[in-house]
């Protein structure tokens, strides 16, 4: 988020307590996790490093059933880290989702498209109809849309969380 973001980032970083230090040693032991010829499966990775997930329930998907797996983030009390799995613990999609009954933005204008305010599907379902596209990671998605006043935009997200929105020209 810190490449889209930084001055959230930090403003995060000087909330929950950590140094600069302790938030690039924690990206450290993340990557080496990550990319360890030895690295537990995806779905165990995040259980060995965020604990017990606060819900676990099947989802249906399509044709597909999968594990939603979802904990407590510390920085957004209204946003859960979800993780849906296959079979085996493979991870499909991980991403940031509102709480279950937590109340999400209004969001009606361009002007209420503030980078970490909304998640994917809050946009996709308040500017519906919606085209994904590619993100630039494996964390990042894009929606391109067109908002109330007529103008084409593509909003970014990391982790699923809203990062920034370029319009058209």
């Amino acid at each position: 988020m810190a490449d889209h973001q930084p001055e959230l980032v930090e403003q995060a970083r000087r909330e929950l307590g950590a140094s600069a230090g302790e938030m690039r040693e924690a990206n450290r032991r993340w990557q080496a996790l990550v990319r360890s010829p030895r690295a537990r499966g995806s779905l165990s990775r995040y259980r060995s490093v965020l604990g017990e997930p606060e819900s676990a329930a099947r989802r249906r998907i399509g044709d597909l059933e999968c594990d939603a797996l979802r904990w407590r983030v510390p920085l957004w009390p209204d946003l859960r880290f979800e993780v849906l799995a296959g079979p085996g613990g493979a991870v499909w999609n991980e991403w940031l989702v509102r709480a279950p009954g937590a109340a999400g933005p209004e969001l009606r204008t361009a002007d209420d498209l503030r980078p970490w305010c909304c998640t994917v599907d809050e946009v996709a379902a308040a500017f519906a109809p919606v085209r994904p596209m590619e993100g630039t990671a494996p964390t990042r998605w894009r929606l391109a849309f067109e908002v109330p006043d007529g103008r084409s935009c593509v909003a970014e997200f990391t982790w699923g969380l809203l990062q920034r929105v370029a319009y058209a020209s």
